[in-house]
């Protein structure tokens, strides 16, 4: 896998769901993906943070893209998440590693943050299992 900002920033324009929420991808290296996302009001649930979904999408396709970057074409084949404050703030902030990588699957974390002003805050945490993508 060619693991270049520019190739990474090609693959995410290609997810539609990524591209509504608004997810920028901003550092795509061998082992390592961080992306972020602004919170809008309409991501935000009726407490006024954003909502667990956004911040559970964010650790998925984080961890995914650490993933790829060692694996190539590769999907999640099971993630964990355990919340650990709510995300108040402007911007949430996802950075994935991987912790080992095999020839098939890799295993991979995910801290989520939340910026509030100019101070980063963690809101989440996630550890998963990505598969290659076997050719039929």
């Amino acid at each position: 896998m060619d693991a270049t900002l520019k190739v990474g920033k090609e693959i995410l324009a290609q997810q539609p769901f990524s591209t509504l929420l608004g997810a920028e991808l901003e550092k795509f290296e061998e082992g390592y993906a961080e992306l972020s996302l602004e919170i809008k009001e309409d991501l935000k649930q009726n407490n006024g943070f954003a909502h667990g979904g956004v911040v559970s999408y964010m650790a998925d396709n984080c961890i995914t893209f650490a993933g790829a970057s060692v694996l190539g074409a590769c999907v999640t084949s099971e993630y964990k998440i355990n919340y650990v404050r709510p995300s108040i703030g402007d911007r949430l902030i996802a950075k994935a590693n991987v912790l080992h990588a095999g020839k098939r699957q890799s295993t991979c974390e995910c801290k989520v943050f939340v910026r509030d002003g100019g101070e980063e805050k963690l809101v989440a945490v996630a550890l998963g299992t990505i598969s290659k993508i076997q050719a039929s």
